[in-house]
């Protein structure tokens, strides 16, 4: 069972309703009901997600994942969620964001270049794009899978117009060009690198103790582009508080043709490593509710 098979819970409407329950009634009363929220999507959620992400926090807290560290998890999940309708709105005044290695993004961009922004479903993406109307003054955008169906998302766009008109869709002919176009004009191309499409390459490399499956197209991308990759991380540490993370990874991804596939699975297992420490320091931060190692598939 892959992300792209799981049947996405929700529906435009409920979502929609939730929101606007949220932005009337305000953070703080918000905030108390996603405790009543949170138990029942945990209690109501198919018991495959929760297998699946027991056996991840047992590898991100070394140790057996109990009730109390699932309910952390799906809180936390829900904290980001409620956050994002927030944050899309332009409503931060209370939020409280501790900014590392935003310097070298504007190094970068003070030398009319580009750079790439490799991340993952850990913390908030969102929370990371809320620093760019003061603290990071250059056009972002965002490679991304668009899924039609995907009612998140719908509501996402719905509350802030101008993220639908930032995303660049992958498999669109024009992709390339307009994230080129883009870098060249010293912006910024912001890539999720833990999940991929059904029929997307896979490469296993080592993730928290055990190969994992990670797709390569987001590093092929990359390399393509040419441009600085920084890995970027939004992590939630609490109520309306995010530590947003900008890390250099490489000066350029290079993917010599004699050894393309050792050279991918070098920079992945790069990635994998450095997502894996994130983990284990906020283990309730890393969002993918699924059969991430295949271990149903292949068995125990």
């Amino acid at each position: 069972m892959t992300w792209t098979t799981q049947r996405q819970r929700g529906s435009a409407g409920p979502l929609r309703l939730m929101a606007a329950v949220a932005l009337g009634l305000g953070w703080r009363a918000a905030h108390l009901l996603l405790h009543p929220v949170t138990l029942v999507y945990l209690l109501s959620s198919p018991s495959r997600m929760r297998r699946a992400s027991r056996r991840y926090l047992a590898r991100a807290l070394g140790r057996p994942a109990h009730w109390g560290d699932l309910w952390r998890l799906y809180f936390s999940f829900a904290a980001t969620l409620l956050d994002r309708a927030f944050l899309l709105t332009g409503r931060t005044d209370r939020y409280q964001f501790t900014i590392e290695g935003l310097e070298a993004m504007h190094a970068h961009a003070a030398a009319g270049r580009g750079c790439v922004l490799l991340g993952a479903h850990i913390g908030s993406f969102d929370a990371l794009r809320s620093i760019g109307g003061a603290d990071a003054p250059v056009e972002i955008r965002v490679l991304m899978h668009r899924h039609m169906a995907d009612a998140a998302h719908a509501l996402f766009n719905a509350l802030d117009p101008s993220r639908a008109a930032s995303i660049i869709t992958l498999g669109d002919p024009a992709a390339m060009i307009e994230a080129s176009e883009c870098l060249e004009r010293g912006g910024v191309i912001g890539i999720l690198g833990d999940r991929a499409p059904r029929g997307e390459r896979m490469i296993a490399v080592p993730f928290l103790g055990r190969d994992a499956p990670f797709p390569g197209g987001p590093l092929q991308l990359a390399a393509i582009l040419g441009a600085p990759v920084l890995l970027c991380f939004g992590l939630w540490l609490g109520p309306r508080r995010y530590a947003l993370r900008f890390e250099p990874f490489a000066e350029r991804v290079t993917l010599d043709r004699a050894n393309r596939d050792a050279a991918l699975t070098a920079w992945l297992t790069r990635y994998a490593a450095r997502l894996a420490e994130l983990c284990r320091a906020h283990p309730y931060n890393w969002f993918n509710f699924y059969d991430f190692w295949q271990e149903e598939e292949a068995g125990p």
